[in-house]
């Protein structure tokens, strides 16, 4: 049961994810408060984490190895990395 008292929830993330998930939620009409309400709701109704997780598998764990092998390199489109890593 939840009652209308109300807690304090403190986590660190990087500056760069705070904007840009912030960003993505306010064209959703959400505050950060309201899209974390709605995840731990989501929590409990799935009784665990509302979205799969799992290990990447050995193409995307490939592809993780080159773009840190290749720290820095920025492409201007998505064709380039697509055919550098072989994706269709």
């Amino acid at each position: 049961m939840h009652t209308g008292k109300t807690e304090t929830i403190r986590a660190r993330i990087t500056p760069n994810l705070k904007a840009d998930a912030e960003a993505i939620l306010a064209t959703l009409g959400l505050s950060a408060t309201e899209a974390i309400t709605l995840f731990y709701h989501q929590v409990v109704l799935q009784e665990g984490l509302p979205f799969e997780v799992r290990l990447p598998n050995k193409e995307t764990r490939r592809a993780m190895r080159a773009v840190k092998a290749r720290k820095g390199i920025k492409h201007t489109s998505l064709k380039a990395p697509k055919e550098e890593f072989g994706i269709a």
